[in-house]
């Protein structure tokens, strides 16, 4: 019997694994069983037809010509050219010789007649492509026009189903938006942050770190913040979809990608990291670990005396954030003062409101405008596409703003600032390295280390707030007055060991040496 390949193909892995490629199969093998033929190799194909460059049909034809096989069979001739350049190779075949037959067709492509025919049903195999594929780009932009996603969704969104919006995933949702606040804190290169993520478990379906060009794509994809971006065409849809970051945030992140913003990568992540600073040169103390401790020196010549442990600063620090702590009772009572003052604050957001939304709606006209203006060619569709992504990304920013919450009142500021006082206390009092970098820059404006002791300038209105509550203690210690330059400064700094050693009770509670003598 005359040996001949069998080649078979679909247009997508998906097909490949129902029956389609079993039908062609069993065509080809009735057709060579009825003509005397011997299939002794199966060429099978995934992939369009209408792409040029399709790998096993090339394999197929370069095998062709090696192992001296008489031709192929094929099962439809649609299954070989939809792109008439792949018809132009068939024809390459048959001049140089090569027997080509078509399962379903009964074609005599030797002859004059078949290969007019052959000709023919390429040629309308083509446009069958052309068609199919323009249909389909019709129904994805329709898609797209109207803010849905046809495509699968990307990490942290799951897929509902058709004409349905994308969900946040509960599980890998939140860890995309901690991507981007992490990287936008400046504390982490995209090699350190995913394998940050993959400690929190965000992580490749293998179990392995995402690369750093997943993680690249997933901190430059405008779809976390609600827009549809579409690569290859660059063009920009406003989605339906939840975002997941605001757009300032990712704003962030994208400055820092493009090296507009500094990125330092930690070595050594000690909690008081380029937070101290020499009172005598104003240089940032260096943290090092030495038998078992943690110390801040000044490295410069002039200044060999300033160092301080950082347990001895936890102590300091403890003192400073006793001093500002409110009762439950004090805070209850400032909660009550500034429902009172919230009546103004409802009026100025209702304006607010309306100003954003007025110009939300300007937004919507200059890209109604733009549509116009492309569709009577006064513009070229790169300039479009251009004009409306900067558009797009403006109208964002606008809706987050209308989603933000209402700014409180000066007295809810300040009553947040109160609170943020208490909460102060208890990230210093947890020594973790997170809480007590956030505590100390909500309260304190520099912090200066003269020789060994600590001296604190607090932020407002801290620094009240702590030399009040000194001022009424009024504890009677010999040497030290209650308004002695050593504890509070001009520069309203403070200055708090000389407290710590006299022995003074803060807020009812003991000093450190007493809890240990206690």
């Amino acid at each position: 019997m005359t040996p001949y390949f069998g080649y078979v193909r679909v247009s997508t892995a998906r097909q490949g694994d129902g029956v389609s490629l079993d039908q062609q199969k069993s065509a080809i093998e009735a057709h060579a069983k009825a003509n005397g033929l011997s299939i002794v190799d199966w060429f099978e194909e995934k992939e369009s037809a209408s792409k040029r460059g399709r790998r096993v049909f090339n394999r197929m034809l370069g095998e062709l010509e090696k192992r001296g096989v008489a031709g192929v069979v094929i099962h439809k001739i649609d299954r070989s050219a939809r792109h008439l350049a792949d018809w132009v190779w068939v024809g390459e075949l048959i001049d140089r010789g090569v027997d080509v037959r078509f399962a379903h067709e009964n074609l005599d492509l030797t002859t004059r007649s078949g290969r007019l025919t052959g000709d023919m049903l390429a040629v309308i195999a083509a446009d069958y492509s052309r068609n199919l594929r323009d249909e389909v780009k019709k129904g994805l932009y329709g898609r797209l026009k109207q803010g849905f996603y046809p495509f699968r969704a990307p990490v942290g969104y799951v897929d509902r189903g058709g004409g349905k919006t994308k969900a946040i995933d509960p599980v890998k949702g939140p860890l995309i938006r901690l991507a981007f606040e992490l990287y936008a804190s400046r504390r982490y290169s995209l090699e350190t942050l995913r394998f940050e993520l993959h400690r929190r478990g965000l992580r490749q379906r293998t179990g392995k770190p995402l690369s750093l060009e997943g993680v690249s794509t997933i901190l430059n994809n405008p779809f976390y913040i609600g827009l549809i971006r579409i690569k290859c065409t660059n063009q920009m849809f406003d989605g339906q979809h939840t975002p997941l970051v605001t757009k300032t945030l990712f704003d962030r992140a994208q400055a820092i990608l493009r090296n507009r913003v500094n990125t330092k990568v930690l070595v050594h992540d000690f909690a008081f990291r380029r937070l101290l600073r020499c009172a005598s040169c104003g240089y940032a103390l260096t943290g090092e670990r030495q038998k078992g401790h943690v110390y801040y020196r000044c490295h410069k010549r002039s200044c060999p005396r300033v160092s301080i442990r950082e347990d001895d600063a936890f102590i300091e620090l403890r003192w400073f954030h006793e001093l500002i702590r409110f009762t439950d009772k004090d805070l209850r009572d400032m909660r009550d003062l500034v429902e009172e003052t919230n009546g103004e604050a409802a009026a100025r957001h209702a304006i607010e409101e309306a100003r954003i939304k007025r110009a939300v709606g300007l937004a919507n006209e200059r890209l109604a405008r733009l549509t116009d203006a492309v569709l009577d060619g006064l513009i070229d569709k790169d300039a479009y596409e251009e004009r409306k992504a900067v558009l797009l990304s403006e109208r964002r920013g606008l809706l987050d703003e209308l989603e933000r919450p209402p700014e409180g009142t000066r007295a809810d500021r300040l009553l947040e600032k109160f609170e943020r006082g208490n909460a102060a206390y208890l990230g210093v009092i947890s020594a973790m390295t997170d809480e007590v970098r956030d505590s100390l820059e909500k309260t304190t404006s520099n912090l200066r280390v003269e020789g060994k002791y600590l001296v604190i300038k607090p932020r407002f209105p801290f620094g009240e707030i702590a030399k009040r509550r000194l001022f009424n203690l009024g504890a009677a210690y010999r040497d030290v007055l209650r308004t002695d330059g050593s504890i509070c400064r001009r520069d309203n700094s403070l200055r708090l060991p000389a407290l710590a050693t006299a022995g003074i009770v803060l807020l009812g509670h003991r000093s450190d040496d007493e809890r240990l003598a206690g």
